[in-house]
């Protein structure tokens, strides 16, 4: 009788428990309708009895790092602000598994560990959106997607949340083939199972609430330039309104001015490099389109309460 797939997940200190929920529950879906053991899974640390999720619930390790026990696969959940994880002895371990042969997996800020243990160069991969900017500044040398999830081999990566679902969809499939993984969607009401090369983002026009056009299509320019602002006649000229009509659009539609839609875009853009990445202000500040680190300050507290250096890699980065 074959053995079960034996799956480890290592779970980061404030990760998501959603996203481990979304990764862990298909595997026991997919026993229950196989009718046998298809797969088995323990929880691991980094050292501790037991790990806490970022909503401060606690779920107990079967295992640490320390321990000598084989995996088959073994995902990595993160949150929070993975980019502040520098345990040695958890990446040398991550190294050596991915050495044996082991398959390698992230979840949410999970890449951004693999990548930071050096596992991930030369494959596919992504990483949650709002890890992103950190995520290339840190790693030039991986070019991360924006797509639900890529499995590359034996390394799998997942931007987090309910796309998990989406990824252990896939492997189910792939290991005990399409019927067993329509069950299991079925199962928890997914209707519509997604591909990996589905955008992690529902679009501009859902997360603003609005669909006028001449709107959307500046605000499309402003996302694509951050370092270097568009002027509002080029942001009109795109939308093909004048100066003064794009002013009374964004106000109708969106209650601020375009000018304050455009600061609070580059202004979350500057905190989550502050956060995640060692970038220097000033950089930070030129990285997000401001003429002078002075200006950048004034504009960050005014948003903030706090001035940027003080929130520097400071860890307050959202938990998906």
């Amino acid at each position: 009788m074959a053995q079960p797939h034996r799956v480890g997940f290592l779970l980061i200190d404030g990760f998501a428990l959603m996203s481990f929920a979304s990764a862990i529950e298909p595997l026991r879906a997919a026993n229950v309708l196989a009718g046998k053991k298809l797969y088995q899974w323990l929880q691991i640390s980094t050292g501790a009895d037991a790990i806490l999720a970022s909503n401060g619930l606690s779920v107990a390790s079967d295992h640490t790092i320390a321990d000598s026990v084989r995996y088959d696969t073994v995902l990595v959940c993160a949150g929070g602000n993975p980019a502040g994880f520098d345990d040695a002895k958890t990446l040398a371990w991550l190294r050596r598994l991915a050495r044996s042969g082991c398959a390698i997996g992230g979840v949410s800020g999970g890449p951004f560990i693999l990548a930071k243990a050096g596992i991930l160069d030369g494959v596919r991969c992504t990483i949650h959106w709002e890890h992103l900017d950190a995520f290339i500044e840190a790693f030039p040398e991986i070019e991360p997607t924006r797509t639900l999830f890529e499995i590359d081999s034996n390394r799998l990566t997942c931007a987090g949340g309910v796309a998990a679902l989406d990824m252990m969809h896939a492997i189910i499939r792939r290991d005990h083939g399409q019927a067993l993984a329509a069950k299991v969607s079925d199962w928890f009401l997914q209707t519509a199972v997604r591909l990996g090369d589905d955008n992690q983002r529902i679009s501009l026009r859902e997360r603003l609430g609005t669909s006028n056009r001449a709107v959307l299509s500046a605000i499309t320019v402003m996302e694509r330039r951050l370092a270097s602002p568009a002027p509002r006649d080029e942001l009109a000229k795109t939308a093909g309104v004048s100066v003064r009509q794009l002013e009374r659009l964004f106000t109708a539609h969106l209650g601020v001015t375009i000018e304050q839609h455009y600061m609070t875009l580059r202004l979350g853009k500057a905190r989550a490099l502050l956060q995640q990445t060692s970038m220097p202000v000033v950089e930070v500040s030129a990285e997000c389109g401001f003429a002078s680190a002075s200006h950048f300050a004034r504009m960050y507290r005014r948003a903030f309460d706090v001035p940027p250096s003080q929130d520097r890699m400071s860890g307050k980065s959202k938990a998906k």
